[in-house]
């Protein structure tokens, strides 16, 4: 009886382990899954880590920074061993004389058929010395520094990118519950406009309009619903999500805290600091490095270090008959060899060659365009930034006033309404001028915040600096 427990107890136990999880598996299934909660730090994070745009900059950069690493190979000797069977086309042979000191005569002429077949066998070491073979290694510390400039670039652009579309959701969510929020008072507007028509107080025009009010806004409350999901499933795939992934992002502290900004510093600051323009300074460096390499490969001779072992089967003997591990009958050579030469294409500018160098002075002066091309748009875009700033801040006094009164004026046209000295129409108009004020508010404190983070990547400075005060 105790064997049959101690066998039949833990087959029940699986036994009943496994029902109750295929019973609970469709109750799960079926529920809602928990919202990812998300702070912007956090939601950077994520994206640098798994968006799959910067993994291909992550991949380009490790290249460069292996090349690098590496960059010494180029002294490294090329070392190569051949083997070759050599069959003749036609029979050769042999003619001579061996001595016979008992015949007579006492020399006598031979000939011997050759074998068609032959091996050879060859170990080459070759090192080619030039000066542009050390400019060369600098060309790659400088390529690698260029894709350090570049990946930062693009790590800076994702995090700017993931905070600016961050905010954008919250404002479209603030515009979500605004719209709800006068959806809702349109139905209580509409609500108080049939009980004020029962009552004898209002035609049946007013009790109408409310409910017309009301379907209208119906459609804009679903659209915006719509367009808030939409870009919420985009930012999940920012994010490296699934787009369905339900976010819950933490609200940021909004407001227009006067910054001192001096435009000149700013401009100064960007043109030395921007992550573009680092990027392109890295890059004519790199270019200034090829294009020394390249005059060092023209203007200047090369030194070819060989040394060569090979080994002849004896072309007398047959090597499918012979023992090949005999090394009596394999006959050795080789040469060590020391050759300086100078290719004079190069010294010639219609050349191929010396077409090349003027193609690397074209592309430098074409670098250089760009980069004060992109100090000038900084330039710009410092100035720009800087106004908009101070418009906002400028204009958010007044609009924060104008909140006010709109608050106060709908409640007094409600209340009107009530007591029946005000038609439908006012109390309707005045909750839009108060939706319309309150959104005025919100977009221009985004759009401040914005301005922020765009100021930071231009400055090259890390995000939140200005934009967290």
């Amino acid at each position: 009886m105790s064997r049959f427990l101690r066998v039949f107890l833990p087959l029940a136990a699986i036994l009943f382990c496994t029902l109750s999880v295929h019973a609970q598996t469709p109750a799960a299934s079926g529920e809602a899954a928990a919202p990812l909660h998300l702070t912007p730090d956090e939601a950077v994070n994520m994206a640098i880590r798994n968006n799959l745009h910067l993994e291909m900059a992550r991949i380009n950069l490790d290249i460069h920074r292996r090349r690098s690493t590496f960059s010494w190979n180029h002294w490294l000797p090329t070392v190569g061993v051949t083997g070759t069977a050599i069959r003749a086309n036609w029979p050769a042979t042999h003619q001579g004389f061996e001595i016979d000191p008992a015949g007579i005569p006492p020399i006598v002429p031979f000939s011997v058929t050759l074998p068609q077949w032959n091996l050879v066998g060859a170990l080459n070491a070759e090192l080619v010395f030039s000066f542009a073979l050390i400019e060369g290694m600098r060309v790659i510390r400088r390529e690698y520094e260029a894709g350090l400039m570049t990946f930062a670039r693009a790590r800076l652009q994702m995090e700017q990118g993931v905070r600016k579309m961050y905010n954008g959701i919250l404002l479209l969510q603030a515009n979500v519950e605004l719209i709800e929020e006068s959806y809702l008072n349109a139905q209580r507007q509409a609500d108080m406009a049939e009980a004020s028509f029962l009552a004898g107080l209002v035609p049946r025009l007013t009790w109408l309009q409310a409910q017309v009010a009301v379907e209208n806004m119906r459609p804009a409350v679903n659209d915006l619903r719509n367009t808030l999901q939409n870009l919420t499933g985009s930012f999940a795939l920012l994010l490296g999500l699934p787009h369905d992934t339900p976010l819950a992002l933490q609200p940021i502290t909004l407001g227009t805290t006067f910054i001192p900004q001096d435009t000149a510093a700013l401009i100064s600051q960007a043109a030395a600091g921007k992550p573009d323009i680092l990027e392109l300074r890295a890059n004519i460096a790199a270019l200034h490095s090829q294009r020394q390499a390249l005059r060092l490969q023209n203007y200047t001779p090369f030194i070819r270090f060989g040394w060569t072992a090979t080994s002849m089967f004896n072309p007398q003997l047959d090597p499918f008959e012979e023992n090949l591990f005999n090394w009596d009958h394999w006959d050795r050579g080789g040469n060590f060899s020391l050759t300086v030469g100078l290719n004079f294409n190069t010294l010639l500018p219609f050349t191929r060659e010396g077409q090349q160098l003027r193609d690397m002075d074209a592309a430098l002066r074409i670098q250089n365009i760009a980069l004060a091309q992109t100090i000038r748009e900084t330039e710009l875009e410092i100035f720009t930034m800087i106004n908009s700033l101070e418009r906002i801040r400028v204009s958010m006094e007044v609009q924060q006033a104008t909140v006010y009164l709109a608050e106060e004026a709908f409640r007094l046209t409600e209340e009107a309404f009530r007591a029946g000295l005000q038609d439908f129409m006012a109390v309707q108009n005045a909750a839009l001028a108060l939706d319309q004020a309150r959104l005025r508010v919100l977009t221009e404190q985004f759009n401040y915040l914005n301005y922020l983070i765009d100021l930071e990547y231009s400055l090259g400075i890390p995000f939140g600096t200005l934009s967290s005060e």
